[in-house]
């Protein structure tokens, strides 16, 4: 992609310190264009924002800027999209604060079909990464796109499911798309480059800043149809994207948990504000009014019950959270027995190890 003289402009405007985009809305409004917005004088620029802002607009950006992004785009993976273009996502002109520009990488393509976020905890639990996994895969084969924010825990398994269906999945970075944060995940951000999209907002080179991450979570909302919640603590940054899902009018689901749980807190929370309980991925094909797959939906086969005990311990197991000795004194076994049949089934992917000692059945 060449950077021609129209882009340029565009990456100018964008790259002013201290022209948020609430004002550079306003002086686009005002000029027409980008190359309007730079050829005025200082004094016309200062009459629609504050004449720091004007000055700044005329000294342009930083000598090595768009060198950098014109070698960025010598990769035929990179793109920019800007507010003018005709691809530009449908989805984001919706929301009150739509970015000049996109940085991409991938499918560009893919924004412009229908998604859906889902989102979570980066201290997930097994089970919410099998959820996470299962409900992307099944959506994506639904014909979602899925959008994350390629964070670890949720996002990273909600990216895997939506690459493993048919529509792809989406990642929105809070980062200069030539930095992969964090980097755990640098083979799943190139699997998306590859097979799926990653986009930003923000200028090559912008290192993962806390503010940024909380500012990106209105374009994953945006992006998409709506909003799951897979597990989130009482506090945690995916009720922002939830909150933001809602004021843009997306629809906002969550997956109950358990009432022991401290990530099941905010998906609760939720449920209790109104969002839609998701036990399945059809419940929210049909809230969206979208057929389900021909396939059936994926996910953890339960555990053989051929063994007696461990049909047994699993009974008493439940799916809360529980420690050796409460299993003992719910099975009448010892602690070597339990010990055995926890790590049969957790090799058979019918429980999972949790931090504490204890251990939680898996669906």
């Amino acid at each position: 992609m060449p950077l021609d003289e129209d882009l340029a402009a565009w990456l100018a405007l964008s790259l002013t310190p201290g022209l948020g985009g609430d004002a550079a809305r306003r002086v686009l409004r005002e000029f027409g264009e980008p190359q309007r917005v730079l050829g005025a004088t200082r004094t016309e620029l200062a009459r629609h924002v504050p004449d720091a802002v004007a000055a700044a607009i005329k000294r342009g950006p930083a000598e090595d800027a768009l060198p950098r992004v014109r070698a960025w785009l010598e990769d035929p993976v990179n793109r920019i999209v800007t507010l003018a273009d005709t691809d530009y996502p449908r989805q984001l002109l919706q929301i009150p604060d739509p970015p000049l520009l996109l940085y991409a990488k991938g499918r560009v393509e893919l924004t412009n079909r229908p998604a859906l976020a889902v989102v979570g905890s980066r201290n997930a639990t097994a089970q919410g990464l099998a959820n996470a996994e299962s409900f992307a895969r099944t959506l994506s084969d639904a014909g979602l796109v899925i959008v994350s924010g390629l964070a670890l825990g949720i996002d990273a398994a909600a990216h895997r499911g939506g690459l493993a269906g048919g529509s792809s999945s989406i990642a929105v970075v809070g980062t200069g798309l030539d930095i992969v944060y964090p980097a755990r995940n640098r083979a799943l951000a190139h699997d998306l480059a590859v097979r799926g999209l990653l986009i930003s907002e923000f200028p090559l080179g912008t290192p993962a800043v806390p503010s940024n991450f909380p500012r990106r979570n209105r374009l994953i909302s945006g992006l998409a149809q709506g909003c799951l919640v897979v597990e989130a603590a009482a506090a945690s940054g995916s009720l922002i994207t939830a909150r933001s899902a809602a004021e843009q009018g997306r629809e906002v689901f969550a997956i109950p948990g358990s009432i022991h749980s401290p990530l099941s807190k905010g998906c609760h929370t939720l449920i209790k504000q109104g969002a839609k309980l998701a036990e399945s991925a059809n419940d929210i094909l049909e809230e969206l009014r979208m057929p389900a797959p021909a396939t059936p939906e994926p996910g953890i086969p339960p555990s053989s019950a051929a063994d007696d005990a461990q049909a047994r311990l699993l009974t008493v197991l439940g799916y809360d959270p529980c420690d050796l000795d409460t299993l003992a004194a719910r099975s009448g076994l010892d602690a070597a027995e339990i010990s055995a049949l926890l790590t049969e089934l957790e090799i058979g992917g019918a429980v999972a190890a949790l931090p504490g000692g204890k251990f939680q059945r898996r669906r």
